[in-house]
């Protein structure tokens, strides 16, 4: 993108990193530079196939974008929360239970957490196509760099994903990139909003239950607020660890359906970030992939890993969901549907006949 070209917006001042000792996962780091090649994508698929298996997520360095561009892409995200009045944001509001899309603002006290707690997290999401729906003013100039960062994430991060993820099902290379046209949902910009006390504690720090995204992929654009965690195998929370221009991806139910079980959508959970970080907001940048609406969300049982390895993840008797089916079931309940709990820590909803776990 050329800089004579692009509209001036003031430069967004990152928080900084947290000097807290804080339990971090250990997630595997995969280079994108070796996906060139046929002999560098095998190496890398074994990579993706055991980050996706064991823990469902992963960095990725060397995606495309160098520094100085993705702190272009988070002064751009910071416009629809700091540039934008409230009042004015309501205009832009999205229509979740209605649609079953985040398309516009989620705003502010949308879900309910726990204890009458309701969020303190504010999005803006945009469709891969900017002109699905209007724009706040303030963000209009931005449209083309917004537009051409979509166009990035679809065909130069998420492609290359998806086709070390068929390599690791022993899978043609384009099986999976066939099933994402350029047509679902795109990124999302997201700030969340220090919290009271009194919150805090009805809460016990949990900004986000513990949760799986609905989608395949998610990418995530790294920052320096300490608050996303993950939830090991031994049951434990494990902090996601800021990496200066990485990419954090994981798997969501979408991918684990398609996998037959074989690829986690990991559960991972918002929380309080650490005492020297309290009093900043969290700037996030985000890529949501799913795939085409029509796709149906089954085993794809050609797969010689899934026929050796079996089917782990079973409908238990209901049809699988459409793509389509499932994102706007999931989009309508989240935050708003009343939770069962089942036992202690674990919560459950059931959308399209399919059993949804919550974790506090």
């Amino acid at each position: 993108m050329s800089d004579a070209l692009t509209p001036e917006t003031p430069h967004y001042i990152p928080a900084p990193g947290t000097q807290t000792l804080l339990d971090y996962a250990d997630l595997p780091i995969i280079d994108l530079t070796g996906a060139g090649t046929p002999e560098g994508r095998i190496a890398l698929a074994a990579q993706a196939r055991d980050a996706m298996t064991n823990h469902g997520f992963f960095y990725v360095i060397n995606h495309g974008y160098k520094s100085e561009q993705t702190k272009r892409i988070f002064d751009i995200a910071d416009v629809p929360f700091a540039q934008v009045e409230d009042e004015e944001k309501q205009v832009y509001a999205g229509t979740m239970k209605k649609t079953g899309s985040y398309q516009g603002y989620k705003l502010r006290q949308y879900w309910h957490i726990d204890n009458g707690v309701r969020d303190q997290l504010e999005h803006y999401n945009i469709n891969r196509d900017i002109s699905k729906r209007a724009h706040p003013p303030a963000l209009r100039p931005f449209l083309p760099e917004i537009a051409e960062f979509g166009r990035h994430n679809h065909e130069e991060v998420l492609h290359p994903i998806l086709r070390l993820l068929a390599l690791g099902l022993e899978l043609p290379e384009e099986a999976l990139v066939n099933l994402h046209g350029y047509s679902a949902v795109g990124e999302t910009y997201v700030s969340s909003y220090p919290r009271s006390k009194e919150e805090e504690l009805k809460t016990n720090n949990v900004w986000l239950k513990g949760h799986t995204d609905f989608g395949t992929i998610t990418i995530l654009y790294s920052q320096p607020v300490a608050a996303l965690q993950i939830l090991a195998k031994d049951g434990s929370w494990k902090w996601v660890k800021h990496i200066e221009n990485a990419l954090v991806i994981n798997a969501g139910d979408a991918l684990e359906f398609l996998s037959g079980g074989f690829y986690r959508a990991t559960i991972h959970r918002v929380v309080q970030p650490p005492v020297d970080q309290q009093n900043y907001t969290r700037l996030g940048v985000f890529y949501f992939a799913m795939t085409d609406d029509s796709v149906v969300l089954a085993p794809l049982l050609e797969s010689p890993v899934i026929q050796r390895a079996g089917v782990m993840k079973v409908f238990d008797g209901v049809e699988p969901p459409t793509m389509e089916a499932w994102r706007k079931g999931r989009t309508a309940a989240y935050g708003q549907s009343d939770l069962k709990p089942t036992r202690k820590g674990v919560e459950e909803e059931v959308i399209n006949g399919v059993v949804v776990k919550h974790y506090n």
